[in-house]
């Protein structure tokens, strides 16, 4: 399995990290196929209560987090603009490509909002949305289906035990009907571009530890499986927490 500095380093195509490039066994790691994954995370019984006061943060986004499975990763991570080729739900031809753009207005909140609530337990406040999105505007990317926002992805980046710059992915969602187009894997590594672009040292996430395909393909990008968080969702399901190292 590739570590994160590795990976970062062949997506980006630099060697500004001082990294050696992937070897073929690596890279062939990254071209096994993932399978479609339910959105099977739940929130956390914390975050109603926490949302206008100061907030656990990784907590609120890690019960937040949808976790959509598309299949392999490709395409560079320091391209400012990626394009796949995405099929049409109606006709299953190629006639569209999705375009991944960075968060730019209040305008987008409410797809991006729609996207994430549709798959969670119960709604949540605008506010818990606004506390990422406004802090780090630059970690949050939307997929377009032409004008429709088809995925989305709200990350953070601060300090953590004031030592090291920890990235945290806290939301990820696919629109149902787009899933299997690799939309999910090609917002995860737009996000974690933007963090490496930023100083980030690592990224962390939490997903059920029943989710395997969540857990493959974050595993297939590096990521390994850190500490595990028992009975973390309000359904009783553990939580593994998976930690990419980019330094």
């Amino acid at each position: 399995m590739p570590n994160g500095r590795a990976l970062i380093d062949e997506l980006c195509g630099s060697k500004s990290y001082g990294l050696q490039r992937l070897s073929q066994t690596h890279r062939k790691s990254l071209d096994l196929s993932e399978s479609p994954c339910s959105q099977a995370h739940t929130s956390s019984p914390e975050i109603n209560s926490n949302l206008e006061s100061t907030p656990n943060v990784e907590e609120i986004g890690a019960s937040m987090n949808q976790m959509t499975i598309e299949s392999e990763p490709t395409k560079s991570l320091c391209e400012n603009s990626v394009d796949i080729g995405t099929r049409n739900p109606s006709t299953g031809s190629l006639v569209e490509k999705v375009t991944y753009v960075q968060y730019q207005s209040e305008l987008q909140m409410p797809d991006i909002m729609r996207l994430i609530q549709k798959d969670l337990s119960e709604p949540y406040s605008i506010y818990t949305y606004r506390y990422f999105i406004h802090n780090w505007p630059m970690l949050c990317f939307l997929a377009m289906y032409g004008e429709k926002c088809v995925g989305a992805i709200v990350c953070k980046l601060d300090i953590h035990k004031k030592v090291v710059r920890r990235g945290y992915i806290a939301m990820l969602a696919v629109d149902e009907k787009y899933r299997q187009e690799k939309i999910g894997s090609n917002l995860v590594m737009k996000a974690i571009a933007a963090m490496v672009a930023d100083g980030a040292d690592e990224v962390v996430l939490e997903t059920e530890i029943t989710n395997e395909p969540a857990l493959r393909l974050y595993e297939n990008l590096g990521f390994v499986r850190d500490k595990r968080l028992f009975r973390y969702y309000l359904n009783g399901v553990d939580a593994l927490r998976l930690k990419l190292w980019l330094r």
